[in-house]
């Protein structure tokens, strides 16, 4: 049985898990899934099209499912797909995705601070940490494990990958490559994300083998075509290589610093 504030204006069409607790002066419209064992804090609006798995907490302000932010918005049926025990803090605005059946997409274990954005469309996958006023554009992908610092800006149709760090105040318009510290205006590579990958467990050898791949691409003078066949006969192959080399490949934006 959930525990639903009778101040809470929720549409009866609305499906709501087991044992949720919605405080006063919450907002859902019609078309809308929440999962067990959800919080939703006061003044939270959760709108059309919010599918919110199990576990999540959502506080004061934020926004679920907004109407994207989008020219080419026609007022299709879109989507927000929120996974399990996601934090999402004070006055977070989620867009759901731009045309029919199109869908942003955050996945479990996020911690999302104070006045986060994240745009249209967008996929995140699990255990990334947004700091305070970051900024998603929208059409981006971000892997698992990406830390962006207070204030940073990721501009539209770019990558984040796994386990990188963008660092404080930054923005970038190319994708940034998976194990890597980034940062600065305009942004530099700021070595492998050494840190990160202890506490992910990757072997000290293998963290050897991505800053020499990360050498070949940061501080050689040849495109990124021939650095991927560097990395290819030159680096010891591992999971984490070949992520690299799939990264480096289906770029379309080009890679930052490059």
């Amino acid at each position: 049985m959930s525990e639903i504030s009778p101040k809470a204006e929720i549409s009866p069409k609305a499906r709501i898990g087991n044992n949720c607790k919605i405080f006063p002066f919450v907002y859902i419209e019609d078309d809308v899934e929440i999962g067990d064992n959800c919080i939703i804090f006061p003044f939270v609006s959760i709108l059309d099209g919010a599918r919110i798995g199990k576990n999540n907490k959502i506080h004061q302000g934020s926004v679920i499912a907004a109407l994207p932010q989008d020219f080419n918005y026609r007022g299709e049926k879109s989507y927000v797909k929120i996974g399990d025990n996601n934090i999402i803090r004070e006055n977070v605005v989620i867009n759901r995705g731009t045309h029919r059946d199109g869908c942003t997409t955050i996945g479990d274990h996020n911690y999302i601070l104070e006045g986060v954005h994240i745009s249209h469309d967008t996929v995140v996958g699990t255990n990334c940490v947004f700091g305070n006023g970051v900024e998603i554009a929208g059409d981006c992908t971000i892997g698992n494990g990406v830390i962006f610092s207070t204030g940073a800006i990721q501009n539209a149709n770019t990558r984040a990958g796994d386990l990188s760090l963008i660092q404080a105040g930054c923005a970038f318009s190319q994708d940034v490559p998976p194990y890597v510290i980034a940062g600065g205006t305009p942004m530099e590579y700021g070595g492998p994300n050494t840190t990160i990958m202890d506490f992910a467990g990757i072997d000290k050898k293998v963290q050897k083998h991505i800053a020499n791949a990360y050498r070949l691409l940061f501080h050689g003078k040849t495109s990124v075509y021939d650095v991927i066949i560097q990395i290819k006969e030159q680096v010891p192959d591992s999971p984490e290589i070949q992520n690299i080399i799939k990264f480096l490949e289906s770029t379309s934006r080009g890679i930052m610093c490059k």
